[in-house]
C-alpha cells in the first residue's frame, strides 16, 4: 500500500498532511532527526540520528513506487523521482521530470553565489494561500 513520507525536519504542513491523510485513508511516516524529533496522532514517527542528510537518505531508502513525499529539498526530491515515487514540496509545487532539472540548477547557482561571500533572499513569509495550495495539491494526488 502507498504511504506518505514527510521529511518532517522543519515542515509548516505536517498536520495539515496528517488531516488529508487520514480523510483518503492512506497512511503517514514522519522522519526527523533527533533535534526535531516530533509526534503527533494519525502518524507514526521515525526518528533518525543527527547529521547531514541523515534524514534524506533514511527517507529515499523506504520510498516505493508511487509515495507520495512531502519534502523542500530538491535534492531529495530528484531522488524520490528516481524511485518513482511522487514529491511535493510544502506549497503545492509538485516535482517532476520537467521541473527538478531547473530546480537543481538553481540550487547549484545559489550555492555559489553564497560560497563566494554573496548574499541570496530568503523564503517568503508563509501566507494562508499556500497552505490552501498545498491541501488542494495533495488532495488532487490522493484522491486519484
Amino acid at each position: 500500500m502507498a504511504k506518505i513520507l514527510i521529511d518532517a525536519d522543519g515542515c509548516p504542513v505536517v498536520d495539515l498532511t496528517i488531516a488529508l491523510a487520514e480523510r483518503f485513508n492512506w497512511p503517514v511516516l514522519l522522519i526527523c532527526d533527533t533535534s526535531h524529533e516530533m509526534y503527533r496522532e494519525g502518524a507514526e514517527t521515525l526518528t533518525v540520528s543527527k547529521g547531514a542528510d541523515a534524514v534524506d537518505f533514511v527517507l529515499v531508502n523506504r520510498v516505493q513506487p508511487g509515495d507520495v513525499v512531502v519534502t523542500q529539498d530538491y535534492g531529495l526530491a530528484a531522488m524520490v523521482l528516481a524511485k518513482r515515487g511522487i514529491p511535493i514540496d510544502q506549497n503545492g509545487r509538485v516535482y517532476n521530470e520537467e521541473n527538478i532539472g531547473q530546480l537543481l540548477h538553481g540550487r547549484h547557482v545559489a550555492k555559489k553565489i553564497r560560497q563566494s561571500g554573496g548574499r541570496m533572499k530568503g523564503p517568503k513569509k508563509r501566507q494562508q494561500a499556500d497552505n490552501d495550495k498545498f491541501r488542494d495539491s495533495l488532495a488532487h494526488i490522493l484522491g486519484t
